[in-house]
């Protein structure tokens, strides 16, 4: 088993979940069981994949949880930008989030790669 704490894909993620968190409290009421709800599963669902692929005992279930995990963060990151178009987002949470979703994707996908090779 891993530990996924030690893992700076996850440490990323949790810091993304609680940014998505923080920015879609602003969204408008309406949006609540719409875009809102549907950025925050996907946001909880990246970290949480990390953690359950860590305790797999095979390379392969870790990579694929890992994967899954990867899937995650580009279906937020579609909802981000939807958010954007509908101005829901404010310019200085924009360019944090962006960030925080290129980051993490590079690091994820990094982890991904080196697993694969070994």
């Amino acid at each position: 088993m891993r530990d996924y704490k030690k893992l700076r894909a996850f440490e990323l993620a949790d810091d993304l979940v609680i940014l998505i968190y923080m920015i879609t409290k602003t969204f408008p009421k309406e949006e609540a069981y719409g875009l809102t709800s549907q950025m925050r599963r996907a946001a909880v669902s990246i970290p949480s994949n990390i953690v359950e692929g860590c305790s797999r005992e095979s390379k392969s279930e870790f990579l694929r949880f890992l994967e899954i995990a990867f899937s995650s963060l580009k279906e937020l990151h579609y909802q981000f930008s939807i958010a954007i178009r509908l101005t829901y987002v404010n310019l200085d949470d924009i360019d944090k989030c962006e960030l925080k979703l290129s980051e993490t994707g590079k690091v994820l996908g990094a982890l991904i790669r080196s697993i694969k090779r070994l």
